[in-house]
């Protein structure tokens, strides 16, 4: 019998938040969806997290995945947006572990190398070799989605090595991996 998995990819986000996911049978990728959830008309920063969350726990709800690949936040210069990115992030994998659910985070350039073969390659060349892979008809307007997609695949590409970023199996797991970070 064939051994079939499910992978959410995220690519958290406090205006539009990117996600693909991808069934993975017999070690060959099949397309399931890809989408974003667009939160551009929210202006209260709590609504949208909010709002990460219930997105995230449907698409587990509906899809049913064994996995979540995250996009990890980059460093940036604007120290609020990296704070919005982060609670972003934190919220969608909140969801994820909830459920039990195993999350690898992945960094954007370890991401593009696995789609691309280049770390510095543009989100439009990302999302043209995940067409060609996946043989998507179209791609869409806001390519948050196939960065979304790209985790999911680069999770793909990367199971069974081992893990360089970080990886939690749920909260007892991300509780003992950040003992430093956690109030008793």
């Amino acid at each position: 019998m064939a051994k079939e998995t499910i992978i959410l990819g995220i690519d958290p986000g406090t205006t539009i938040m990117g996600f693909g996911l991808i069934k993975v049978v017999n070690k060959k990728m099949e397309f399931i969806q890809l989408n974003e959830l667009n939160l551009k008309k929210y202006d209260d920063h709590y609504v949208k997290l909010k709002l990460i969350f219930e997105r995230t726990i449907e698409l587990i709800e509906t899809h049913h995945p064994d996995e979540i690949a995250i996009e990890a936040p980059f460093y940036g210069k604007n120290v609020q947006s990296m704070l919005k990115l982060g609670r972003a992030q934190g919220v969608a994998m909140a969801a994820g572990l909830s459920r039990e659910i195993p999350i690898t985070e992945y960094l954007p350039k370890k991401i593009k190398m696995a789609i691309t073969g280049n770390g510095n390659a543009s989100k439009e060349q990302v999302a043209k070799m995940l067409q060609g892979m996946l043989g998507l008809k179209t791609l869409p307007k806001n390519l948050d989605a196939t960065d979304g997609l790209a985790a999911a695949v680069c999770h793909f590409y990367n199971m069974g090595k081992p893990i360089v970023g970080k990886s939690y199996t749920g909260w007892d797991a991300f509780v003992k991996q950040n003992e430093k970070r956690v109030k008793k």
